[in-house]
């Protein structure tokens, strides 16, 4: 009896030292959570996925509005993507800090695209000026 008690007892050890292996493993990486993406500026993905962000909120506006310039184009013009995370949804969905020129000067923008690779499809989610951090990516 005492020997199938230590057994048992061995046995649960090693089941919740496993267990919080696993768990201790699979720290800051949530199923669904963002996680950072490193190689920001080298990301050839991430880069396009930015200028497609800028361009697409650029061809929205002139649907929708018809801006001071004259030929209803804004002018927004894609520079470099300087943060991104990323999160897997119904597909991947970017967050990226996106610097842009708009009438001669640097602005920062957010923006969030969904990509599903397996049909083919980029959707611009959210593009909007960003109010804070412009300093600390221009130099």
């Amino acid at each position: 009896m005492a020997a199938l008690r230590r057994e048992l007892y061995l046995v649960s050890v090693l089941v919740v030292i496993s267990i919080l292996g696993q768990v201790r493993g699979y720290r800051g990486h949530l199923v669904g959570g963002r996680s950072e993406v490193s190689d920001v500026k080298t990301n050839m993905e991430v880069q396009a996925l930015g200028r497609f962000s800028v361009e697409e909120y650029s061809r929205l506006q002139h649907q929708h509005h018809e801006e001071e310039n004259g030929d209803g184009s804004r002018k927004l013009t894609f520079t470099e993507v300087v943060e991104a995370q990323r999160q897997v949804v119904s597909g991947i969905k970017y967050y990226l800090k996106v610097l842009a020129m708009e009438n001669e000067a640097i602005k920062l923008f957010k923006s969030v695209v969904v990509v599903k690779p397996w049909v083919h499809s980029k959707e611009l989610i959210h593009f909007a000026p960003s109010t804070a951090g412009l300093e600390l990516y221009t130099n």
